[in-house]
């Protein structure tokens, strides 16, 4: 069943940064396989899809919105949580919403389609491909990078960007924050997401 699928292995990946019980925004959430990782690990979860059959198919508890985040308001004007996920979505003009989404102490973790992807299937079209470095871009200089890749997944074969960025709390020099770096995953575990 669509929406059945285990959370990516990115977002599995980078789970330990979120604090523990902090509050999740899946953006484009669709039926809700990260809602429900981020669930089952004690936070409150909150969904935005235009689909209200991928909402009905999440069946988790939290807050889900039905909204066209492309052509209407931002459900959330000035809300902040403590992370952001978003993943095989691209609308240029919400990359700063989101980024500003993500509050103090809070963590973005992002992956989608990046450029080259239209040489082994969909999406091909430009609009929803990445240009190289272009998650950098938007995330600097406003949050810190922990972690980027660009480059090409098999199975399925497609080209992705994807980064992990903390919006940092101000802090002394000699008390640095300390963001936990995931271990490498196994190659074979790439397939699961």
């Amino acid at each position: 069943m669509h929406g059945s699928e285990p959370a990516s292995e990115w977002v599995r990946r980078w789970t330990h940064l979120v604090r523990p019980g902090g509050r999740i925004l899946d953006v484009a959430c669709g039926a809700g396989r990260h809602l429900r990782w981020f669930a089952q690990r004690g936070h409150p979860v909150t969904g935005v899809d235009r689909s209200a059959q991928a909402l009905a198919d999440a069946a988790v508890d939290g807050e889900l919105v039905e909204a066209d985040i492309e052509n209407g308001p931002w459900p959330w004007p000035g809300r902040q949580f403590d992370a952001v996920v978003v993943t095989n979505y691209l609308w240029r003009p919400l990359l700063p919403t989101v980024v500003d989404s993500v509050a103090p102490g809070g963590v973005l973790i992002y992956e989608t389609f990046a450029h080259g992807n239209a040489s082994v299937g969909k999406p091909s079209r430009p609009d929803f491909l990445l240009q190289p470095g272009e998650l950098l871009t938007i995330c600097q200089p406003t949050l810190r990078i922990l972690a980027y890749e660009d480059g090409f997944l098999q199975q399925p074969e497609r080209f992705v960007q994807r980064i992990v960025a903390v919006r940092e709390w101000p802090c002394p020099p000699e008390a640095p924050a300390r963001h936990f770096l995931a271990p490498a995953a196994d190659p074979a575990s790439l397939t699961a997401g």
